[in-house]
């Protein structure tokens, strides 16, 4: 197989992988029937747009609501309001969205539905402070969230509790309305009170446990974070709680669907797959380090697959701010990944975000090949020094090697692909 044609089998993989988790392909069939009375669609996410888009082409009945995504994401929709928001840092955007959609719920009754449709990037999105919380706190500490390399359930366990909507509050105001979401996971595990931080999903997680990640990250929350979450008045609704009696939860899209989309490509090019796994977390630099060690030993030993092979994964890496350098998590991973392969023959590699956006950049992520290193030393640069910099887009930019894909209208996380000839 030629360097071009490698390159080309990872940009198969990654396309079929996307295509696989297409909120129009995955959402129709799972559509609950229409209620009584009406039915009112929320939903936040970097699919949102798209998801409710996908809706409105089958729902014949009734119909109305809003949903909230990115800044970009955005599809046309004719009977569902769609509106944009920043991520991941919150904005008044995405504060007033989520006011409209909990006035909704709060005006459903038993005849009605209330569908909600989340994705990943939802939490962010769904900002509505608890009272006594402004927008500019909760800016304050996902700030300081971002920057700390905290994983996305601890992020998410204390949104949850400076959120008036999150952590199951949203079904809770809609009771005794009928609640059905649909849910496309980024997280890990997809566990449902995680995606989106859960709006209409119990809460297990407590004041407690979001007062311990501030703890362990050493973040000093505004002053009034710290009084909230010390005061611990109003807890998240938890199991058994008769408002969530009629909810109902559904998981549409997961990581792992993308990933077996991928080996299913890679197996009709003769290439054998391995899924080492979907929810695979720590450091960006030092997941990519085992993700190197996996692949000298396909290369030297053939084991625990021989060449050629694929070794797909997903999942959620972090990125500990160290630098002043650009570049996502995935974009560093592949930074990362190069240094550590020390340029050996014959393995290529591609890691992007499942949305298009890898962080706040504009690339979905970067390929690494046999030469990505010679080719930064020959325009006189520093694999090494970029990575300490955090600054993996700038090394990547100067060789022509960044992804941009720009939004997929969908959001199952990372997907890394190493190809091993």
């Amino acid at each position: 197989m030629s360097p071009e044609e490698a390159v080309a089998l990872l940009h198969r993989c990654f396309s079929a992988g996307l295509a696989a988790v297409d909120p129009a392909h995955v959402l129709p069939s799972a559509l609950p029937s229409p209620p009584p009375g009406r039915c009112v669609v929320v939903g936040a996410g970097k699919a949102a747009g798209a998801m409710a888009r996908a809706v409105e082409q089958v729902w014949q009945d009734s119909l109305e609501g809003v949903v909230v995504t990115r800044y970009g994401h955005g599809v046309p929709t004719q009977r569902i309001e769609v509106v944009e928001a920043a991520h991941p840092v919150p904005d008044a955007a995405g504060q007033a969205a989520a006011e409209r959609m909990l006035r909704l719920a709060e005006g459903l009754g038993a005849d009605d539905l209330l569908l909600c449709l989340v994705s990943g990037g939802g939490s962010a999105l769904l900002a509505l402070p608890a009272e006594g919380l402004t927008l500019e706190d909760k800016q304050e500490v996902n700030r300081a969230l971002l920057a700390s390399g905290a994983a996305i359930d601890e992020m998410n366990c204390l949104r949850k509790h400076l959120s008036a909507i999150k952590g199951g509050r949203l079904a809770a105001a809609a009771s005794p309305a009928r609640v059905v979401t649909l849910a496309i996971s980024d997280v890990p595990g997809d566990g449902p009170d995680v995606i989106a931080s859960g709006p209409t999903v119990a809460d297990r997680s407590t004041f407690a446990e979001a007062r311990a990640v501030l703890e362990k990250y050493g973040i000093e929350p505004p002053p009034a974070v710290g009084r909230f979450l010390q005061q611990a008045r109003d807890e998240t609704p938890k199991p058994g709680d008769p408002r969530l009696a009629n909810s109902q939860f559904q998981l549409i899209a997961r990581p792992q669907d993308l990933l077996e989309a991928a080996a299913a490509v890679a197996r009709e090019a003769g290439v054998t797959p391995l899924i080492l796994g979907d929810a695979i977390e720590g450091e960006a630099r030092e997941v990519a380090k085992v993700m190197a060690g996996i692949a000298r030993q396909v290369r030297l030993h053939g084991q625990p697959v021989a060449a050629p092979c694929l070794l797909l994964s997903g999942g959620e890496t972090t990125v500990t701010l160290r630098g002043d350098g650009r570049g996502g998590r995935n974009s560093e991973f592949q930074l990362a990944l190069a240094l550590a392969l020390e340029k050996q023959d014959g393995t290529y590699a591609l890691a992007c975000d499942t949305d298009g956006i890898d962080g706040s950049e504009d690339n979905a992520g970067a390929l690494v090949t046999p030469d990505t290193l010679s080719r930064g030393e020959s325009l006189g640069m520093s694999a090494k020094d970029a990575l300490a910099r955090n600054d993996a887009y700038g090394f990547f930019s100067a060789l022509g090697d960044l992804l941009i894909t720009g939004p997929t209208f969908t959001n199952v996380n990372d997907f890394r692909a190493i190809l091993i000839l």
